[in-house]
């Protein structure tokens, strides 16, 4: 990888692109594969994996949204990675398309003739109907979208002028966007993840998966730029002390993460609702047990007690197996809300697990390395770059 430190851009971008796009691809051919050996696997994996590389572009497209609307200085040298990191929502609609086809495999609640005979699934059909559930996931698609590309290209208007007015224009899209965001992201949790069980039901379920999902950009995004550091790229840029206020992050939203997951289960546990407390019982029993436990210490209390020095957020090789480690527990976080609708009793893990992670991840590296490569690694007009290169901790 070669840095040219004049222009912020990289010369040679190595191969990790490269690499990652090959393993996409097989990654892919496999989960093809996948499909015609075990069609109900494949759509419950293939959404894990979706929705896994799905929530850290979103969680891109937050960060940067948050960067505007807080006039943030710290984090001007991090900013073009959010918004790499968020234009692959762009990708992500090509590879919504298979769940489309899958809807019928996934969600019990499109069977009509089951519909018919459960009360519970009739009330609640003037929500949950085949033509309304794809409306709103075109319309998810196209409010990130449209927000992501229009914030993107004025980054990159910035590249070429001075002009104030582009990052006004951002923060007042920001704003509005926001609330867009978070409407968005919680219908799509509702959609996507919590209606594979149409009877349970959780009001705070939208906030828990937006917890996950920041925190685990938060943890790609640490990866990438301790990656370009060790490469010579950005070095003397993003420095310790921007490393220091991505473990804070990555601390607190561990932390806000384990209070919507006991808050979620304290109410249902309280409220002892039968609809509410099943989804819970059956991640409690046999082997799902085990993957619960996991959950609890590895999501968080593992993440809490080695983040909470400060000296854990300054070491790079910390913050890194951190950073790898929180990636894993945002998957098994995933399969643990996806997995129990199709394997009820007991866990099975299977190689289309892999294979659709693979594939899909591997692509969408191969696409965000492909753009890092086209474009300054930060934003060179922005007024506040040098404060950001200065910036220290208090």
């Amino acid at each position: 990888m070669q840095f040219d430190r004049n222009t912020y851009r990289l010369t040679e971008s190595g191969k990790i692109g490269l690499i990652s796009g090959v393993v996409g691809i097989i990654g892919l051919i496999l989960s093809g594969v996948g499909y015609f050996v075990d069609s109900h696997q494949f759509f419950h994996s293939y959404l894990t994996a979706f929705f896994f590389w799905l929530s850290i572009a979103l969680g891109g497209l937050f960060f940067t949204m948050l960067h505007h609307i807080v006039n943030a200085k710290w984090s001007v040298v991090l900013r073009r990675l959010g918004e790499n990191f968020m234009v692959l929502v762009r990708l992500m609609v090509v590879f919504a398309i298979p769940l489309v086809f899958g809807i019928k495999e996934l969600f019990h609640w499109s069977d009509a003739e089951l519909v018919a005979t459960d009360h519970l699934l009739q009330s609640k059909s003037g929500y949950l109907n085949l033509p309304f559930f794809i409306i709103r996931l075109c319309v998810y698609f196209v409010v990130w979208v449209l927000l992501a590309t229009y914030l993107n290209r004025l980054s990159l208007n910035q590249d070429q002028s001075h002009s104030p007015s582009i990052l006004r224009r951002a923060r007042i899209m920001s704003a509005p966007g926001l609330i867009l965001f978070a409407l968005t992201t919680t219908f799509a949790a509702f959609d996507w993840l919590m209606s594979l069980d149409a009877h349970w039901y959780s009001t705070i379920f939208g906030v828990y998966i937006f917890a996950g999902a920041f925190l685990a950009f938060l943890s790609l995004m640490t990866l990438v730029t301790l990656q370009l550091r060790n490469n010579g790229v950005l070095e003397n840029v993003v420095t310790q002390e921007h490393d220091h206020d991505l473990g804070k992050l990555m601390f607190a939203f561990t932390i806000f993460w384990g209070y919507m997951a006991f808050s979620q289960y304290f109410l249902i546990w309280y409220g002892n609702i039968p609809e509410e407390t099943v989804w819970f019982l059956h991640r409690w029993e046999n082997s799902w047990k085990t993957v619960t436990l996991v959950l609890v210490f590895g999501h968080f209390i593992i993440p809490f007690f080695v983040l909470f020095p400060q000296g854990s957020k300054r070491n790079a090789l910390v913050l890194k197996i951190m950073a790898i480690w929180l990636l894993l527990m945002h998957w098994v976080d995933l399969y643990w809300i996806v997995m129990p609708s199709l394997h009820s009793h007991d866990v099975h893990l299977s190689w289309i697990d892999l294979a659709t992670m693979v594939g899909i991840g591997g692509v969408f590296i191969w696409y965000f390395w492909a753009r890092l490569a086209k474009q300054p690694l930060v934003p060179v007009n922005d007024p506040g770059l040098q404060k950001s290169i200065n910036f220290t901790n208090a």
